[in-house]
């Protein structure tokens, strides 16, 4: 194994597919729980299911090959969430045009990790700023998991108000809240999929969700969503602040992850080469991920899962990408899984996000003001994107207003006026 390097990196054979398939059982739940959230646009779950196993297979694997560091990757969190309930279901925005916009984001993150552009925008926007965006999506995808269980519903006095908790099905989602509360806080590893498949378990018993016949079946064909992206039709200007908003998030998502897990694993030095390799593999698993019909894949927060198992080299990655493989016969399973066993996922993975918010320095009136109306405006208006704008422009103006010019850049002043034009296009 010495394309791995394993001697120089204090690691084994053994320690590094042990490390692989702890990272494989800590984010397994991205294959069921994305097919469910991108199949509300009207695309097919079979295909979904198979395109999210291939993507993941192919990115890790790459990742593992090319920059030969333990970092997996899958479609992102988040951003999936966004392309569903804020593009599609919100904007009204086909799903194709919408895979366009996605594509569009990957291939100029892809050129722009071949140049310095993305040390100068990182450089650019504060790092609280940053942690802001983090906890508004962490905020935003924990409302859709609510809203999705039917906890959080439609009251037209007040806008939102509280779901029916003698409805089975809600009762059935509060219950894998609770699991999966539970087993993270227990530090069980696999926490997510444990829940999602007790609660699956629990519903198939009762009866509020039918057996699955079969567990085990071929592929489904990614025929449906495949190469099915509209480029032409997101090449406007009115979609331009959505393709700069999938581009930035996408590159603080990869950057923010891979310093949580590699810095701490002593993997990544300052701007190093494994780094920006690794960043290749994000962007052009982006691209990839679009002609296959997935939203934006990005490196996954579970790696570091792995990291603490020992994983320290590509081979990690690889083993992690093969056991993936296991998750394109398991359709049937997957299919099987009621909603409100997925969505209490999705309110733990914002819980995480969310907890960004202890790192920021509050007392600075500028953050303060742009923290909020990122974190609170995300949920509210159903958009990252208005997010990121209100954020953005609060900081610039009261940065001006207190004539704080020194914390004011070429960067800063860039994203501002973008915010601005998404304001005035809207």
């Amino acid at each position: 194994m010495g394309f791995f390097k394993l001697k120089e990196h204090g690691s084994d054979v053994k320690m590094e597919i042990t490390a692989g398939f702890t990272t494989f059982l800590t984010m397994m739940y991205i294959v069921p729980v994305n097919a469910i959230i991108m199949s509300k646009t009207g695309m097919d779950f079979g295909a979904l299911v198979t395109a999210t196993a291939l993507i993941t297979i192919f990115s890790t694997v790459l990742n593992g090959l090319w920059a030969n560091t333990p970092i997996a990757m899958s479609v992102g969190m988040g951003l999936n969430a966004y392309f569903t309930f804020g593009l599609v279901l919100g904007m009204k925005i086909p799903w194709q045009t919408a895979l366009g916009i996605v594509f569009i984001s990957g291939i100029l993150f892809l050129a722009l990790s071949f140049t310095k552009f993305r040390v100068w925008i990182m450089q650019s926007v504060p790092h609280d700023l940053r942690r802001a965006i983090s906890a508004g999506i962490g905020a935003f995808i924990a409302f859709i998991g609510l809203k999705e269980m039917g906890m959080v519903v439609d009251n037209p006095a007040v806008l939102v108000g509280l779901g029916d908790f003698s409805n089975a099905s809600v009762l059935l989602g509060v219950l894998g809240l609770v699991l999966v509360f539970g087993f993270f806080a227990w530090k069980i590893k696999g926490a997510f999929i444990l829940a999602v498949l007790v609660t699956s378990v629990i519903a198939w018993v009762s009866g509020l969700a039918p057996y699955p016949t079969e567990f085990f079946s071929m592929p489904s064909s990614i025929a449906p969503i495949a190469l099915q992206l509209d480029i032409t039709s997101a090449l406007t200007l009115a979609l331009l602040p959505v393709i700069i908003t999938f581009l930035i998030t996408d590159m603080f998502d990869s950057l923010g992850t891979l310093t949580g897990v590699g810095f701490r694993a002593g993997i990544f030095k300052d701007d190093s080469k494994e780094l920006q390799k690794t960043l290749e593999v994000d962007a052009a698993a982006t691209v990839a991920g679009t002609l296959l019909g997935t939203s934006t894949t990005t490196a996954f927060i579970e790696s570091a899962a792995g990291v603490e198992e020992g994983g320290r080299t590509g081979l990690t990655a690889v083993a992690t990408g093969g056991f993936f493989i296991l998750t394109l016969f398991m359709m049937p399973l997957f299919k099987a899984i009621p909603a409100n066993a997925i969505y209490p996922v999705l309110v733990m993975v914002g819980v995480l996000m969310f907890s960004e918010l202890s790192n920021i320095n509050f007392k600075d009136i500028s953050i303060s003001v742009a923290t909020f109306l990122i974190v609170i405006m995300m949920p509210l208006t159903y958009s990252i994107t208005n997010g990121l704008a209100f954020g953005f422009v609060a900081f610039l103006i009261l940065k001006l207003l207190k004539r704080e010019t020194k914390d004011i850049n070429i960067g800063i002043i860039t994203l501002a006026v973008v915010s601005l034009i998404a304001f005035i296009v809207h």
